[in-house]
């Protein structure tokens, strides 16, 4: 895992109300902990994306008895994980081939620099559009049927901030600052 990668955070919601939040060990520690039988939604913090959480997955000590022990079989993928390296399949028509192999270091050392250079002149960009894919993926998942919802997408990736906020205003107080949360990267760039 590159050292740019942030660590993934998990928020938890049981109906409107956020009822857990922190690594995944801790909000399954926290969702362990709770009397109500869910169903809880999961998201993930940095992309907004709706996860299913396995409650089998609790440390030992805080494991229900009848939970079974989770074991990956997952096979070992090809590259070098230890460096974070990942091989994966890449379609180029063959003047690209021929124009990889002609670059110093190949065909992989080239990706990687267009890759970087890429990020690099695209970050501002990117930020906000990864801002408000997030903020969109947990709206619709939570906050589809809610008053405004339609406005407050169409606000969102307009980048009418003070327009998003006046629409979500009327949403129970933790879907908004929620919501408020995953979108404050996009405002920050315009």
């Amino acid at each position: 895992m590159s050292s740019d990668t942030p660590t993934t955070t998990l928020t938890v919601f049981f109906g409107f109300q956020r009822v857990a939040h922190g690594s995944k060990t801790e909000v399954l520690e926290q969702l362990s902990r709770r009397d109500d039988p869910g169903p809880y939604l999961v998201f993930d913090d940095q992309t907004g994306a709706q996860l299913d959480l396995d409650m089998r997955e609790l440390p030992p000590e805080l494991r229900y008895p009848e939970a079974e022990p989770h074991r990956d079989d997952a096979p070992r993928g090809v590259g070098r994980p230890k460096l974070g390296v990942v091989a994966r399949e890449v379609t180029l028509l063959p003047r690209h081939w021929d124009w990889l192999g002609r670059q110093p270091g190949g065909a992989s050392v080239a990706l990687r620099k267009l890759v970087e250079d890429a990020r690099r002149v695209n970050a501002e960009r990117d930020t906000v559009r990864a801002a408000q894919e997030a903020a969109y993926r947990f709206m619709t998942a939570i906050a589809g049927n809610l008053p405004g919802f339609e406005e407050a997408t169409r606000a969102l990736f307009a980048g009418e901030e003070q327009r998003f906020a006046t629409l979500i205003d009327p949403w129970p107080a933790d879907v908004r600052a929620h919501l408020q949360k995953l979108a404050a990267a996009g405002w920050n760039h315009r």
